[in-house]
């Protein structure tokens, strides 16, 4: 049987917690908890702290409603700092903002342009969480899963049309119209592309294997 690891609070009476959306792994809050806010946490399966302003153990939700049900706790190599993946009622900052990590200091530089669809989930997910007047993200999803289908299918058509004519730059339009409406098809139905990853992941694992490709291309 492996041991069960634990903070090591004798070297610190307080250590971090690291907040993380157990669906979409955007990082929601830091805060703080001793030894007797870590027990509840077990206890309750929902994230207790120690507020240092405060002096005193908190419940995050018991004054907004705002609860965070845990999902899976790690530490460190140190067994000092805590990672908590919630599933997440509401907002997790006290500005009403989904995340607590809003202000930007510095901007992604790279060459990595996956980041901006990582980036346009987030934003699709505060929408649900903080819906904005006039946003057509909030229209989509306040309309439905039949709305957002047909959007689908609009969109497929308008990429097979574009693939018809020369221009490349209207066709990287149409795909990306695409790919934000599956987006928030993704959302309505609770998964992510983290879900799509590992989906693509455990169909190409066996590279090679033919009885797995015939698997994937039969429908």
């Amino acid at each position: 049987m492996t041991e069960q690891v634990t903070p090591d609070f004798e070297k610190s009476e307080l250590i971090p917690v690291i907040v993380q959306d157990a669906r979409t792994r955007q990082v929601l809050m830091l805060a703080y908890t001793n030894e007797e806010a870590y027990a509840k946490m077990l206890e309750t399966g929902e994230t207790w702290f120690y507020s240092r302003s405060r002096q005193k153990l908190w419940h995050k939700g018991e004054a907004s409603g705002h609860f965070q049900k845990v999902r899976e706790m790690r530490l460190d190599c140190d067994s000092d700092t805590l990672l908590v993946l919630v599933e997440q009622t509401g907002a997790a900052c006290h500005t009403g903002a989904y995340s607590c990590f809003f202000n930007e200091v510095k901007g992604y530089e790279g060459n990595d342009n996956r980041s901006i669809f990582h980036d346009l989930e987030d934003q699709i997910e505060d929408r649900r969480v903080n819906p904005k007047e006039k946003s057509y993200t909030n229209y989509l999803l306040d309309q439905g899963i039949d709305k957002v289908l047909k959007k689908v299918g609009e969109e497929s058509s308008e990429v097979i049309i574009a693939s018809k004519n020369p221009d490349n730059d209207e066709l990287l339009g149409e795909v990306d119209d695409l790919l934000y409406h599956l987006m928030v098809l993704l959302n309505i139905r609770g998964l992510t592309l983290e879900d799509v990853a590992c989906k693509a992941r455990a169909r190409h694992e066996v590279e090679g294997n033919k009885k797995e490709f015939h698997t994937r291309t039969e429908f």
